[in-house]
């Protein structure tokens, strides 16, 4: 049993106290008494005030210490799949060694254009690309969706799509596609700049590329990746037969 010891000036002792006040005097010095706790009480169980606010502190805490383990669990497979991923990649480049495909343009032939009307063009164009994959244990797949366009400054002429083809490793491949553009309106600025190509027979246009792939490494697939080319080609008129004065092509994936 513990004690509870109350200081000298605190209430007397209820015998004590009823004998004084009923003969109208108060007490000078209080006696001290002591009340005997069960010392179970004292250390385990809350005031009953208290008990519903400690309880609640208890579930609380036990909650705040699951949700911190879930989260570093969660925060542990994230890193061990990225080290993983990371490992993954860099035994596959050290094996396969991929490098990227090259493209370029080897005919570019324009027709329906017409500069003395301000009416509306039905531009045409027959394009071919070549596609260069140097690599000797991948292969490309060209998947459905992509989109070519035509541009002469910033005004989309015509527009088409690749077909759906596989590349083997090693191998170079041409692929042809026709591009039509339907009531394109030229502004009489954009056909004046087109006059003065004409007579320095160089006119500049932009094809642009963007086609899903799927890389065949082994016997596996890879998700779809986006290739996107970009191509600066000059040719002398536009008019067929089309000769290409200068061609640069560039290019950049993305990977999701």
């Amino acid at each position: 049993m513990a004690e509870r010891v109350y200081p000298a000036d605190s209430p007397p002792v209820s015998g004590q106290f009823s004998d004084n006040f009923s003969s109208g005097e108060f007490p000078r010095k209080p006696a001290t008494y002591v009340i005997q706790v069960p010392k179970d009480q004292i250390y385990h169980v809350p005031p009953p005030e208290n008990a519903h606010r400690f309880q609640h502190l208890s579930q609380k805490k036990v909650h705040r210490s699951r949700c911190r383990c879930c989260f570093c669990s969660f925060l542990a497979a994230i890193f061990i799949l990225v080290v993983l991923a990371g490992i993954s990649l860099a035994v596959i480049y050290l094996v396969f060694r991929p490098e990227a495909p090259k493209y370029s343009v080897e005919d570019f032939s324009v027709s329906g254009i017409n500069l003395l009307s301000p009416s509306p063009n039905s531009p045409k164009f027959n394009v071919t690309v070549m596609s260069r994959n140097g690599n000797g244990k991948i292969g490309i797949y060209f998947e459905t969706g992509s989109t070519v366009d035509v541009f002469y400054k910033d005004v989309d002429l015509c527009n088409g799509a690749l077909p759906v083809f596989y590349q083997p490793a090693k191998n170079v491949t041409v692929v042809k596609t026709v591009l039509t553009g339907s009531k394109i309106q030229l502004t009489s600025g954009i056909r004046k700049e087109m006059r003065n190509d004409l007579s320095k027979k160089t006119f500049p246009f932009k094809l642009k590329i963007r086609a899903p792939v799927k890389i065949k490494i082994g016997s596996v697939k890879t998700w779809t990746i986006t290739v996107n080319v970009n191509c600066d080609v000059t040719v002398d008129k536009l008019a067929a037969p089309t000769r290409i004065v200068s061609s640069k092509c560039s290019h950049d994936v993305d990977l999701w």
